[in-house]
């Protein structure tokens, strides 16, 4: 069991660095360069130009990675699937964006019908093939009943409870990845602490898929750690986001993804409470959202960002797993 997650994530790491010199000097022939704010912090305007859609880096190693190690499981295959397609969604979106020179990209209406197409079709794969049932564990409620607190509205709440958890992890992932191996870093935490949720509940093949996944943002941050030589763009953070919010709903820890991705959740909320603060009121509640480029504008140096806030998740993910003790 743990030998296969180990082979799963070393293989996807192995992949992806060697997969990282051929692809970026690709991107940066193809052109793909990152846009960067001007209202932003201004030592960023020397990343302009970086490539971007990166992601398509570590999902050279995830996806074999997973085929092998993973092959015959129902919900490996899940996980990999539903990144996959999230992933094709960012592409699409950096390749509108990028390449076609359209600033806005997919329009936000096509990006959340591809990702709730998606989650519903997990819902129902969840359901019908992998006898998913349609509770929701409430975190750290084993320490007071046996067996926890499981609570269930039936299906159609739990379609709808689908799509949320994936395309707000998808959309939250998205938003964090503006500082160098910012979002990379925090997904090798959270994927690696759902690690461990999978195999506690006895999913071998789930873990295989996460173990990727971590193998895969661990090689990808030799590339993308400060200063960066590549972005991940909408390509890589909507597939992370895909395969975490996946791995929450197999689990059926949707709510524990709140705790573990307390970092994705307060980068998501920073740039709500500003946007409605601002069209309310006319004022910021932030120098800048998302909440990342508060701290920046603040005086911070990017490196202390980004290695606060993985502590941060680390200890969150920490205690979103202390939260599984006692479940049923």
């Amino acid at each position: 069991m743990t030998a296969s997650v180990a082979g799963a994530f070393l293989f996807s790491l192995l992949i992806t660095v060697v997969a990282g010199p051929v692809v970026i000097p690709v991107l940066r022939r193809l052109k793909v360069g990152q846009r960067v704010r001007y209202d932003g912090p201004s030592r960023h305007l020397s990343k302009a130009g970086t490539p971007t859609m990166g992601g398509v880096i570590f999902l050279l190693g995830v996806t074999p990675a997973v085929l092998w190690f993973g092959r015959g499981n129902a919900e490996a295959m899940a996980l990999i699937l539903v990144m996959l397609c999230y992933g094709l969604t960012g592409f699409l979106d950096d390749f509108l964006k990028v390449v076609k020179q359209r600033p806005l990209g997919l329009r936000a209406r096509e990006k959340l019908f591809m990702q709730a197409a998606v989650a519903f079709g997990l819902a129902v794969f969840a359901v019908s093939f992998l006898g998913r049932g349609t509770d929701v564990a409430v975190p750290f409620s084993g320490f007071f009943q046996d067996g926890g607190v499981h609570v269930d509205y039936g299906f159609w709440f739990f379609v709808f409870l689908t799509v949320l958890v994936l395309a707000g992890t998808a959309n939250a992932v998205n938003l964090t990845d503006g500082l160098d191996g910012l979002a990379a870093g925090l997904t090798v935490i959270a994927a690696g602490v759902y690690v461990f949720f999978a195999l506690i509940m006895d999913k071998t093949g789930l873990a295989v898929g996460l173990g990727a996944v971590a193998g895969g943002c661990l090689g990808f941050l030799l590339y993308n750690r400060h200063p960066a030589r590549v972005f991940m763009g909408d390509t890589g953070s909507l597939a992370l986001g895909g395969a975490l919010g996946t791995a929450a709903v197999l689990t059926r820890s949707e709510l524990f993804l709140l705790i573990i991705g307390a970092v994705f959740v307060a980068e998501a909320l920073s740039v709500i409470l500003q946007v409605a603060s601002f069209q309310l009121t006319g004022r910021r509640i932030f120098r800048m959202s998302p909440l990342h480029h508060h701290f920046e504008l603040g005086g911070w140096p990017e490196g202390r960002v980004v290695v606060t806030f993985w502590l941060i998740g680390l200890v969150m993910g920490l205690a979103g797993l202390a939260g599984v003790y006692g479940l049923g």
